[in-house]
């Protein structure tokens, strides 16, 4: 045995590297992108296992599944929206033959910390009918990580890893235990458990569900899901999940009639466990990070005469992160007594793109062409190049998800607007910008599309595009724009006026028209100086 001081993100890797693991796959997205940095750090110095970021957290799905068809374990990380991105593999995977484990680490983001929404991964687990493990620190975020290798083996379907925001990137030791060696290769010999045709997608679905009834048993007696049960208090009940357990925790010294008290950390909810605390108490508080999940599954379980006291009735915040303090209504205490802050009045401070960011060259040319044109639009995508939306460039109207920003300036521009740009990183183009293009290409559509290529993924701290940007325009060109109209352009002052005359001229075109603004991340240049 060992002891670290790790994230809860490293946690996580390290459970997969002692775990048994052979492949790891993932797209960098906060908070998930460490565990993926720490299994290429660690690939690169063992010579193993195998570590890569993949384009997208789709194909980071699909190419576990293949890991799992020759039968070695894999793990696939993304950040909660990314799950959005990867759902059709995901779901269609639930029915496969898992062969090597396979466990898909989401990290969920409630606050919105850095995250367009605040979903909760464990609705898709539900949708998908397939376990979801939900650590309360470093230690179950390791044990955990190794013990859904052995439950996707065992169960034959992925596993969930749900962590959320302040476990991924907090700190605490840990001890490990033995490594367990890497599956042999052990290639699935009944491929029809492997092809989703209608037929055998119906006896796999069939399959599933009869499995069912062992993960309930499994979450029934897992240790993880303890169950308190206090004989003497028969007023309230606390059921927690995930850093819920901590703030709870937290403040039970404080609790006179010591409530019973369940634990979830292991989904499907134990029903059985649930039913027997509801039947001993008058009233149940929930205290879950995310949305209300246990609150609403659990009011069709039970007496509806029991008072159920959670996120739905607001004595537990519905959005944002809870905290030792703002669950103290929901279990009757009274608010701590706080030190009065001084008061000031402070400058708000928006962020901003980095002083010498090639991006913001790159928006005054766009803001100052605009400045021209009786009408204009400009849509935008998920990246650092966001910030430009803000003072004191305000340039993109839109950001929506990745890739939107060539959909929606297709829209916008196929409803009548004119002058329409679509601004997207070269990480998000290839992530899920590409069918976007080619739909335009398909459709003729009258849109520039400025690829601002900063030649990093510069949002998630600067990992290796997944090609590199002498790519791209041949790509650009690849799928069908014409080749007078792809043009590289140097994201730099010293190009700004010609620059501007570059995208006066694609803006005159009637037709798709790519723009490659081309200058690395100040952030990553600085690092490569050092």
């Amino acid at each position: 045995m060992s002891e670290y001081v790790v994230l809860g993100d490293e946690a996580v890797a390290l459970g997969a590297i002692h775990g048994g693991v052979s492949s790891c796959y993932g797209y960098p997205g906060t908070p998930s992108t460490e565990i993926m940095e720490y299994l290429l750090e660690y690939s690169e110095k063992n010579s193993g296992p195998f570590a890569s970021w993949s384009s997208n957290e789709k194909t980071a799905m699909e190419e576990a599944l293949g890991t799992s068809f020759a039968g070695k374990r894999a793990i696939v990380t993304m950040k909660h929206v990314g799950l959005n991105v990867a759902a059709d593999a995901f779901m269609n995977a639930a029915l496969l033959d898992i062969r090597g484990g396979v466990v898909v680490v989401v990290a969920d983001d409630p606050g919105m910390h850095s995250s367009q929404n605040e979903q909760d991964t464990r609705f898709y687990a539900d949708f998908a009918k397939i376990p979801l493990l939900e650590p309360v620190n470093q230690q179950q975020a390791y044990d955990m990580t190794r013990e859904a290798f052995d439950l996707s083996e065992k169960m034959g379907c992925p596993v969930v890893l749900r962590l959320v925001t302040r476990l991924s990137h907090s700190r605490a030791a840990i001890v490990t235990s033995g490594p367990k060696a890497e599956n042999p290769v052990d290639k699935a010999l009944n491929k029809m458990d492997w092809m989703l045709l209608p037929g055998n997608a119906r006896r796999r679905w069939d399959s599933l569900l009869g499995r069912q009834k062992d993960m309930i048993a499994y979450s029934e007696n897992s240790p993880v899901n303890a169950f308190s049960l206090n004989e003497a208090n028969t007023k309230r009940g606390v059921i927690t999940t995930g850093l819920g357990y901590n703030y709870y925790m937290e403040n039970r010294s404080e609790l006179k009639d010591n409530p019973s008290h369940l634990h979830i950390g292991v989904y499907p909810v134990p029903e059985d466990k649930i039913r027997t605390l509801a039947a001993h108490v008058d009233e149940l508080v929930i205290l879950e990070e995310g949305y209300p999940f246990v609150e609403r599954l659990i009011a069709g379980l039970l007496p509806k005469d029991l008072k159920i006291t959670g996120k739905l009735d607001n004595t537990v915040p519905l959005q944002g992160e809870l905290n030792p303090d703002n669950v103290r209504p929901a279990l009757a205490l009274p608010a701590r007594e706080t030190a009065a802050a001084a008061t000031m009045d402070l400058a708000g401070r928006p962020p901003q793109l980095c002083k010498g960011c090639p991006h913001d060259d790159t928006y005054r040319v766009i803001k100052e062409v605009q400045a021209e044109l009786e009408e204009s639009t400009v849509t935008s995508d998920i990246g650092c190049y966001a910030l430009g939306a803000l003072p004191p460039l305000s340039v993109p109207e839109t950001i929506i998800c990745m890739g939107a920003s060539i959909t929606a300036a297709k829209g916008s521009a196929e409803a009548g607007l004119k002058n329409v740009m679509a601004v997207i990183g070269d990480s998000t183009f290839l992530h899920s910008g590409l069918t976007g293009l080619v739909d335009c290409v398909s459709s003729k559509t009258d849109v520039t599309i400025i690829i601002v290529d900063n030649e990093t993924v510069a949002m998630t701290g600067g990992q290796t595009t997944i090609l590199p940007s002498s790519r791209l325009e041949s790509v650009v060109k690849g799928i069908g724009v014409e080749a007078d109209h792809v043009i590289t352009i140097e994201a730099h002052r010293r190009s700004h006026d010609k620059n501007k005359d570059i995208l006066r001229k694609e803006l005159a075109y009637k037709g798709v028209s790519v723009i490659i603004a081309v200058r690395e991340c100040i952030e990553t240049a600085r690092k490569a100086k050092k």
